[in-house]
C-alpha cells in the first residue's frame, strides 16, 4: 500500500511495526523468548525482556542451527532463534480465525522464512498467520542431564503464549486458534494434543504427514551419550554448553550419517534415520499421542489431518535409491517396521505382485506418516473428537513422474506456493490447471476448518471412514489404504528403545 504508514502494533511486551506487503501487514522477527544462549542454553525458553520504542519486525529472525542432510538455512544471522511472524488481512480488525505454523524438518532442520510457507494466499482467505522458529537437533531434543527435555516443544508452548497475549492486537481471535504442522510439524501438533495444559492455548488442530517417531528416556540418553562422546565430553548441558552450536549441530549431522552402524543398538531408531527427536519423557511430553487418546488422559479436539499417497517416494528420490532397492532390503524393512507378530506376512499378503521398491516404500511409509496419521485421527475421534482426513494423491509432474504423490507435495498446495523454489521443484514451472485447482481447495479447506471445524467434506468415522482424496478431480471415498489400516489395527505407534 504505497503511502501508507507501515503498520504498528503494541504487544506486551513493546510495540514492533512491520511492513505492508501484497495487501497484508507482515511482521517478522518478532521474539518470543530470549535467545537460548550462555546461560540459557539448553534451557527453558526465557521470558522476552520489553523494549522502549518501536522494534521494527520487517525481517525473519535466524533459523535454529541446522543438522541434515540436507542443511538449508546457516547460522550466519545471529542467536536469536525463537522469533516467529505474524502475517494480518488487517491489524485493526477484530476476532479473525489465527493459524499458527509450526515448520518440518524432521525435528532437525526448516526455518519459518521458507518461502514455501509465504501466509499470503492464507491471509487472503481471512487467517492470520503466525509462524514459528523453535528449537532444533540437540539444541532442542537432545536428553541432557541439566536440562529439561524436548526443549523445541517447550519452544512452541512459549510462542503459543505469546499468540495468547498478543494476537488480538494483530486482528485475531484468542480463543479461536488452529496450530498446525506438517512433518515433524505435525509431530509437534500431535504431541501439544497430549500435554493438558497447553489445550487451552488452541482450539483446532492441523497435522498433514504425521511421523511415529518418538523415544525411549533410555535410548535418548544413549543417544546423547554417544553424540557427547564424539565431542570428547559429557551429556550434560554444563558441558555442552562449551560446544560451539555450529559444531554440535554438524556432530549431529555426521552422527545421523553414520546411523546404519548402531542398528544393533538403536534398532527402528537407526532404521529410521534420524538420531535426535521427542523424548516420552514423562513430564513434558507424558505419553505418545495416540496412548494418550485412546487411554483417556487427553480429549479429543477438531482435527483435520492426513498424508500422502506416496509417502517414502521422496526419500528414495533424495538418496537415489529409487528403482534399485533389493529384496534383503525390502525384507529388512518388513522386519524392522511392519507390526509384529505376523506384520510381515500380512504384507507379503496384501501386495503378492510388489516388487521390493514397492513393498519397502509401502512398509517405511505407512510406519513412518500414513498409519500414525491414520491412527491420530481414529484415536481422535475415539476420544470425543472430530476428525477429518484427507489423502494427497495428486502426483507431481516433476522428474518423468517419478515423485508421484510424495512426502511435502501437500505443503504447496496448502499455501497455494506453487511459485515457491520447492513449489516449482514439487509441482514443476507451470503448475497443471490439476494443481491450482487442488491448491485452491486445500487451501480453502484449511480456512474453512480454522474458521469453522468444518473443512468441507464428512468427518472420518467408525464404517467407511470416509476421506477427501485431493487429487485433479478430487473425491470423497472410503479410506484408500484400508489394506495397510487392516495389518496395523491394534497397533499405534510405540517409542523406539534400545535393542540392547
Amino acid at each position: 500500500m504505497q503511502g501508507q504508514e507501515q503498520p504498528v502494533v503494541r504487544t506486551a511486551e513493546g510495540l514492533v511495526r512491520g511492513r505492508w506487503r501484497a495487501g497484508l501487514a507482515d511482521f517478522r522477527g518478532i521474539p518470543y523468548a530470549q535467545p537460548p544462549v550462555g546461560a540459557l542454553r539448553f534451557a527453558a525458553p526465557a521470558p522476552v525482556l520489553p523494549w522502549d520504542g518501536v522494534r521494527e519486525a520487517d525481517a525473519h529472525g535466524p533459523a535454529a542451527p541446522q543438522s541434515g542432510p540436507p542443511v538449508a538455512y546457516g547460522d550466519e544471522g545471529g542467536t536469536d532463534w525463537l522469533t516467529l511472524n505474524v502475517a494480518t488481512p488487517d491489524p485493526g480488525a477484530a476476532g479473525l480465525p489465527v493459524l499458527v505454523w509450526i515448520h518440518g524438518g524432521a525435528y532437525m532442520a526448516g526455518a519459518s522464512s521458507d518461502p514455501l510457507y509465504d501466509p499470503a494466499a492464507l491471509c487472503a482467505e481471512g487467517l492470520v498467520v503466525v509462524s514459528v522458529n523453535y528449537r532444533l537437533g540437540a539444541e532442542g531434543f537432545a536428553l541432557l542431564d541439566g536440562a529439561p527435555p524436548n526443549r523445541g516443544f517447550l519452544d512452541q508452548i512459549a510462542a503459543l503464549h505469546w499468540v495468547r497475549r498478543n494476537i488480538a492486537g494483530f486482528g485475531g481471535d484468542p480463543g479461536l486458534v488452529t496450530v498446525a504442522g506438517q512433518s515433524a510439524g505435525a509431530g509437534s501438533v500431535a504431541a501439544l494434543l497430549t500435554m493438558r495444559p497447553v489445550r487451552g492455548l488452541f482450539r483446532r488442530a492441523i497435522a498433514h504427514s504425521v511421523p511415529g517417531h518418538h523415544a525411549t528416556p533410555a535410548l535418548a540418553a544413549d543417544v546423547a551419550a554417544v553424540l557427547a562422546d564424539r565431542l570428547g565430553t559429557r551429556p550434560t548441558a554444563e558441558a555442552l554448553r562449551d560446544v560451539a552450536p555450529r559444531r554440535l549441530a554438524d556432530e549431529v549431522t555426521a552422527l545421523g550419517a553414520g546411523l546404519a552402524a548402531y542398528r544393533e543398538r538403536w534398532g527402528r531408531l537407526a532404521d529410521a534415520g534420524i538420531a535426535l527427536g521427542p523424548v516420552v519423557d514423562g513430564d513434558v511430553l507424558p505419553g505418545t499421542p495416540w496412548a494418550a487418546l485412546s487411554g483417556g488422559r487427553a480429549d479429543g479436539i477438531e482435527l483435520l489431518t492426513g498424508h500422502t499417497r506416496d509417502e517414502f517416494r521422496l526419500f528414495s528420490v533424495m538418496t537415489g535409491r529409487l528403482g534399485s532397492y533389493t529384496e534383503d532390503e525390502a525384507r529388512a524393512a518388513l522386519e524392522a517396521f511392519a507390526p509384529g507378530p505376523h506384520g510381515a506376512d500380512a504384507y507379503r499378503a496384501a501386495l503378492p505382485e510388489a516388487g521390493p521398491g514397492e513393498m519397502l516404500e509401502t512398509v517405511y511409509g505407512d510406519a513412518l506418516f500414513r498409519m500414525p496419521s491414520l491412527q491420530l485421527a481414529r484415536a481422535n475421534t475415539a476420544a470425543g473428537g472430530t476428525s477429518y482426513l484427507v489423502e494427497t494423491c495428486l502426483a507431481s509432474p516433476v522428474m518423468g513422474g517419478a515423485l508421484g504423490a510424495c512426502h511435502t507435495i501437500d505443503v504447496p498446495l496448502a499455501f497455494g506456493t506453487l511459485d515457491s523454489p520447492a513449489g516449482r521443484g514439487f509441482l514443476g514451472d507451470e503448475p497443471s490447471p490439476g494443481a491450482v485447482a487442488a491448491s485452491r481447495e486445500l487451501r480453502g479447506a484449511w480456512a474453512a476448518f480454522a474458521t469453522t471445524g468444518d473443512p468441507g467434506w464428512p468427518a472420518h468415522g467408525p464404517g467407511e471412514g470416509l476421506t477427501r482424496v485431493l487429487d485433479a478431480p478430487s473425491r470423497t471415498l472410503p479410506y484408500p489404504e484400508e489394506a495397510s489400516a487392516r495389518i496395523w489395527e491394534g497397533h499405534a505407534p510405540a517409542p523406539f528403545g534400545p535393542v540392547r
